[in-house]
């Protein structure tokens, strides 16, 4: 079984402006820009083959293990965390922070290297964001590797926050989650989540963040022994909430609540553009999160896009069965190239 290659620091990191925007409050009329600034890190060969990390959430980060899914003697790899998120500036901006402005920084991203063709490597959320890439920009990019495909249909998104989908697995921790909301909210809760998530009461946010991140977690990690490990977020462990943690989460349900904006552009809808980029999709049987079924819609819709099923598996990237799919995956890149 392939493990991940050995740990490796950048060979350059550094932040990106991206072009600011004018923002008009529209109840004083007054004007403001907003510049977000991406945390951008390349590792491996400068001259290798060119790939691109797309990180989960919406509103997680890049980590270093994530370096390490790449040969780094064949890959060029490029990591950013998206806007709003990890290093990037400033830390959970919701302001022009929609799918369309992360694909457009790609853009902004691949021309500032100098790259004309990349490999898009995406999980979970990071999926959606390479379909969404791919649809629009299919010249730029080589091939695809799909880690637990998230096709943000509405359905895929109440799976996780309405009480019809993962909660009739896990029905304590939806419990959980729900019981001290409104009676009214409880079956469809997501909005009520993220107005005390934003509450400016710290003891408001932090409860409801505590039972998220509980919530989360239960379907995340399948396998008891993978369960709210010393890696668990917010106070579960006795730890202290951090700043970034939130701001992801706040982020995470910002986008669920706008369905990832992309409800005009099914995802499922535009295979026909991308069908001819080489692909893979690999997704755990027990994955929680994102249910197979959704990979497997999207293989009934592209046959000719390689789907493996991993079983005895969950959603998280680092599993065994799954590092060990994704490493093999991006060696057969690497040699088909």
């Amino acid at each position: 079984m392939l493990s991940l290659y050995p740990a490796i620091e950048p060979f350059s990191h550094y932040h990106l402006p991206m072009t600011s925007g004018v923002l008009t409050d529209t109840q004083t009329g007054e004007s403001s820009t907003v510049e977000h600034q991406l945390y951008i890190e390349q590792c491996g060969n400068p001259l290798g083959i060119p790939v691109v990390f797309l990180h989960g959430g919406p509103g997680s980060g890049c980590r270093p293990s994530h370096r390490c899914f790449f040969n780094p003697k064949l890959y060029h790899i490029i990591l950013f965390d998206q806007r709003g998120c990890g290093r990037s500036r400033p830390l959970g901006a919701l302001q022009q922070n929609t799918t369309a402005n992360i694909i457009q920084d790609m853009e902004i991203i691949r021309q500032h290297i100098g790259i004309k063709k990349w490999l898009v490597f995406g999980g979970s959320w990071g999926t959606t964001l390479a379909l969404y890439y791919a649809h629009h920009f299919s010249e730029q990019v080589s091939g695809l590797i799909l880690r637990g495909v998230f096709l943000a249909r509405q359905q895929d998104i109440d799976w996780v926050y309405s009480k019809n989908g993962a909660a009739k697995i896990y029905p304590d921790a939806w419990n959980n989650l729900v019981e001290n909301l409104p009676l009214s909210q409880q079956a469809q809760p997501l909005s009520t989540i993220y107005q005390q998530l934003t509450d400016e009461n710290l003891a408001v946010s932090n409860a409801i963040f505590n039972k998220i991140q509980h919530w989360e977690e239960s379907l995340i990690y399948w396998q008891k022994s993978l369960r709210f490990n010393e890696n668990s977020k917010g106070n579960l462990t006795g730890n202290p909430i951090k700043k970034e943690d939130k701001a992801a989460a706040v982020i995470q349900l910002y986008y669920s609540l706008s369905q990832c904006f992309i409800a005009q552009e099914p995802l499922l809808e535009q295979i026909d553009n991308i069908r001819h980029i080489p692909t893979k999709i690999i997704h755990g049987r027990h994955d929680m999160v994102c249910p197979v079924e959704q990979a497997w819609q999207l293989k009934k819709h592209w046959p000719e896009a390689e789907l493996s099923i991993i079983e005895m598996a969950g959603h998280v990237a680092n599993e065994p069965k799954i590092i060990d799919a994704l490493v093999k995956a991006t060696n057969e890149f690497a040699i088909s190239c």
